[in-house]
């Protein structure tokens, strides 16, 4: 990674919609307001989208099961997703977004990196223009969201967590390494839970613990995340804002309230997956050349069968036939199955994708220099 003669700092901000999902269905229904509310299903196998901040405070949370939501929560109310709707707010948001910038990257439907280093807008710094965003979300999409302001993409985003809900959170140049010298080691995006626990065994719980060892130590027990841990515990993030970031695969997946185990009902629940994913494909006018079966099986072991063709997937009968192919492969099955999924991959728009977004520290010319804020 070389250093650029004359570094200009970039002022970037991560806006996260609070409770995205679950704040829509308040605001659209006001007799759920105030309460603990989850977007998702109650049944057996139900798992909660979202949950309102009111259903946070009971310890629900996303990627919960229903059953489990609702033994924290017996007062907790369900509602039923409706992505069309989500979605549409969505494409408002970032109707407000492109008011002040041009370069936007979107990680969901919720959250989204902004460069604002050019002031577009004549808004005068970072900060006013997330609290300018802030306040057209308000005021306009009668939702709230959290910001974070920064200096790079890493603080910018685990700074919007700082003050939320409805808050904004500003870590200027010079202030990074410090920031994230105090952070819990878990707040380093890719150290999930068992991460977190090998990094206890070792002795490191915050960012400046990470800091303290050296890269070679670092490769040694965390391998390939080695580059971004040592980058990111010093407050350094090189990668831009990229609003042309393709994504690398489009997918679905179903979990069953029963297990499926006659090759019938596997066969059916099979077709509406197809349905769910090529309308996907079909509306982002994706092509790829690898269809992946993901299945689980009631007892929770997980298998994935993919197949890769050339030239790349362009019709619905073809992506039908690949994935029929791929199920009928493992018919019949002796265990019940709880889940099917499947993914389209190897996309053309992201055929000159590089590692960026894994390594977290792509990109020659690092941004270190002092403006204001």
């Amino acid at each position: 990674m070389t250093e650029d003669a004359n570094p200009v700092t970039r002022k970037i901000i991560h806006v996260d919609m609070d409770a995205f999902y679950a704040s829509v269905e308040q605001r659209d229904d006001p007799t759920l307001r105030g309460k603990p509310l989850a977007v998702g299903g109650s049944a057996k196998r139900g798992v909660v989208a979202a949950a309102s901040y009111e259903a946070r405070k009971f310890g629900v949370k996303s990627a919960m099961p229903g059953v489990t939501a609702r033994r924290r929560c017996p007062s907790l109310l369900f509602v039923k997703p409706r992505f069309e709707v989500y979605r549409a707010v969505s494409q408002e948001l970032h109707g407000i977004f492109a008011r002040y910038t041009d370069l936007i990257e979107p990680l969901s439907l919720d959250e989204a990196y902004l460069d604002v280093t050019d002031d577009i807008a004549g808004v005068g710094s970072a900060t006013a223009i997330a609290q300018a965003i802030r306040h057209d979300i308000r005021t306009e999409l009668r939702l709230t969201a959290s910001a974070g302001v920064s200096y790079n993409k890493f603080i910018a985003k685990v700074a919007s967590d700082q003050n939320k809900p409805d808050g904004v959170y500003v870590v200027r140049p010079g202030e990074g390494a410090d920031f994230v010298a105090g952070l819990p080691a878990r707040r380093f995006y890719g150290v999930g839970p068992k991460t977190a626990e090998r990094m206890s065994a070792l002795g490191i719980e915050t960012g400046a613990d990470i800091r303290d060892q050296s890269l070679m130590f670092l490769e040694q027990h965390f391998g390939k995340s080695a580059q971004y841990l040592y980058r990111a515990s010093r407050g350094e993030d090189y990668r831009s804002v990229r609003s042309d970031r393709a994504r690398k695969s489009i997918g679905g997946e179903r979990t069953y309230a029963d297990d499926l185990i006659e090759d019938g009902d596997l066969r059916e629940a099979l077709e509406h997956i197809i349905e769910i994913v090529w309308e996907r494909i079909d509306r982002n006018s994706a092509r790829g050349r690898t269809v992946t079966l993901k299945v689980k099986y009631a007892d929770f072991q997980q298998i994935t069968r993919a197949r890769s063709v050339s030239p790349a997937i362009a019709t619905r009968d073809s992506f039908e036939r690949l994935s029929r192919d791929l199920l009928e492969a493992l018919l019949p099955v002796a265990k019940g199955v709880r889940l099917l999924g499947l993914t389209l991959s190897s996309l053309e728009s992201a055929k000159n994708s590089n590692d960026e977004q894994t390594s977290g520290v792509a990109e020659v010319n690092p941004v270190q220099e002092s403006l204001a804020f």
